[in-house]
């Protein structure tokens, strides 16, 4: 078993909220740990991450499954007659699915920095509460204007759940472990596609009920379940994990310590400008942002036009269509699940972003290519289609998450990833224009190119992360094994790592740039 590090586990910037002291781990515990062969602690470990999952991963799956039908729902009430009831033009409809995203991506960063300011189980709870109002009310609108300012509130309370849980999980799970779970509570999203297209099924079925359209029906429950659920979370949301009551005070010691041990000094750090700054400089966010564009475009397009899309390939009804949506997010939903098992065993990202962003594109290429006639052959399209885009967004988010160092950066440089990356909402929702119809080639085209944005960006950032690790290998050596420690004073070590002349806290700082850090590729 590797011995305890002998350098405090300082866990500022990992899990504990702003205003606590940085905690030591319990010298009691630590000769615990210690003491453990290598089976009992991998026993041990096991154990403590099913709990973690069990408690922590089905209701953020929940969440976010519920933020998702909650943007895109304004897809099946199109169905159900929303753009006659209110006298929208298509410009009006592509403008109401548009300004969620602008809400949506103003507030992310800000919303990404605060949340260490709040308790968890009372800050998500509570902005569920705001959007869920929201949503009901959009079901009582009766014209464009008190839609269009609906749309833009619902966005800018849904901003700070998809960063949030995000970074939330830095806080419970060491690098590698990442990519499954966060694709796991993405797969909601993936799920919302099939849940959208049953449910608004449903709710449509109660036109007429109470004086209102289906449409109207589909706002209105969709807004009632996620206000429920929003009321059970203030006690299904735990905090970090030196407060959570399904621990027991020897686990929480060990999620604390086993985040020390795979991130080392990179976990440290307080707030600072300069962290902030020196997030918006690295190339790596930009490079991340951009790919994240480039997944966020495609499953926005799909997500909001998806039963209009397959409407166009046929006769088929309303609720033929709804329901004829919901087979490709089933598949959509495994290939997510299958890639983040694999990505997480065999701790890599990128390649899975370059392979399913090159079958993406023969899917749009097939959609642009294939005539309108054959009907069978544009709804496999699609199928691959979705089953590719769904993988890129959890993979390219936890590819991030990875391999960025303090806190502070890293919640800078994921803000900045996200809020760009949801600008996609804003170009899909002006892509599928209904003078488009039946073939949609403008807006399949614009997915087909973000989609080689995603696989260009995806291969730089592989490239150029690889260089960086062969680099410090070459002039450094290999990385600090589990059982090295972090001896800021020690001579030896500031030669080893070339930091003779800093300080511990600028050697903190460093984060990522410390020449330890080893990216993920």
């Amino acid at each position: 078993m590797t011995s305890a590090e002998k350098e405090p586990s300082t866990q500022d910037g990992v899990s504990l909220p702003d205003g606590q002291m940085p905690k030591e781990l319990d010298p009691a515990i630590e000769q615990q740990i210690a003491a453990m062969s290598k089976e009992e602690y991998a026993e041990v470990e096991r154990k403590l991450l099913r709990r973690l999952d069990i408690n922590l991963i089905p209701w953020m799956t929940l969440l976010y499954l519920m933020s998702f039908l909650d943007r895109v729902n304004v897809g099946a009430a199109k169905l159900y007659g929303l753009n006659t009831a209110l006298g929208l033009t298509s410009l009006q409809y592509s403008t109401a699915s548009m300004i969620f995203f602008v809400s949506y991506v103003a507030f992310e960063i800000p919303s990404n920095l605060v949340l260490r300011k709040f308790r968890p189980s009372r800050y998500i709870p509570a902005t569920m509460v705001v959007w869920s109002i929201f949503q009901i009310f959009m079901g009582l609108v009766t014209n464009y204007h008190q839609l269009l300012a609906l749309r833009f509130c619902l966005g800018m309370a849904e901003a700070g759940l998809f960063p949030g849980l995000n970074f939330y999980l830095t806080g419970w799970y060491r690098r590698e472990e990442l990519s499954k779970r966060a694709s796991f509570f993405f797969a909601g999203a993936v799920l919302a596609g099939a849940f959208g297209g049953i449910f608004g099924y449903a709710w449509g079925q109660m036109q007429g009920v109470g004086g209102k359209e289906g449409w109207s029906w589909i706002f209105i429950m969709e807004g009632i379940l996620t206000l429920l659920v929003a009321i059970g979370s203030f006690w299904m949301i735990h905090d970090w994990p030196d407060r959570a009551r399904f621990l027991t005070p020897f686990e929480r010691e060990l999620v604390l310590y086993r985040l020390k041990q795979d991130q080392g000094v990179a976990t440290e750090g307080r707030f600072s400008w300069s962290a902030v700054r020196r997030a918006v400089l690295d190339y790596k966010t930009w490079l991340f942002a951009t790919a994240y564009i480039g997944c966020a475009d495609p499953i926005y397009s799909q997500s909001l036009f998806s039963p209009t899309i397959i409407a166009s390939l046929g006769k088929f009804s309303t609720a033929q269509s709804l329901l004829l949506s919901v087979p490709p997010y089933v598949l959509a939903f495994i290939t997510t699940m299958t890639t983040a098992f694999l990505s997480d065993k065999y701790r890599r990202r990128g390649v899975f972003n370059i392979f399913w962003s090159c079958i993406a594109i023969a899917g749009y290429i097939m959609l642009v290519c294939i005539p309108i006639k054959h009907t069978a052959a544009l709804y496999a399209a699609v199928f691959i289609t979705t089953m590719s885009i769904a993988p890129l967004i959890g993979t390219t988010i936890a590819w991030t998450g990875n391999n960025f160092g303090s806190h502070y950066k890293k919640a800078t440089a994921m803000g900045i990833v996200f809020s760009a990356g949801n600008t996609g909402g804003i170009t899909s929702s002006q892509a599928y224009r209904t003078t488009d119809s039946p073939r949609y080639i403008p807006g399949h085209a614009t997915a087909l190119a973000f989609s080689c944005l995603c696989l260009i960006c995806s291969a730089l950032l592989w490239f150029l992360l690889a260089r960086e690790n062969r680099r410090r290998e070459a002039k450094y050596g290999p990385p600090p094994g589990p059982d090295e420690t972090h001896e800021y004073d020690s001579p030896e070590y500031l030669a080893k790592w070339g930091l003779e002349g800093m300080t511990r806290d600028e050697i903190v700082a460093l984060g990522d740039d410390h020449p330890a850090f080893r990216f993920i590729l």
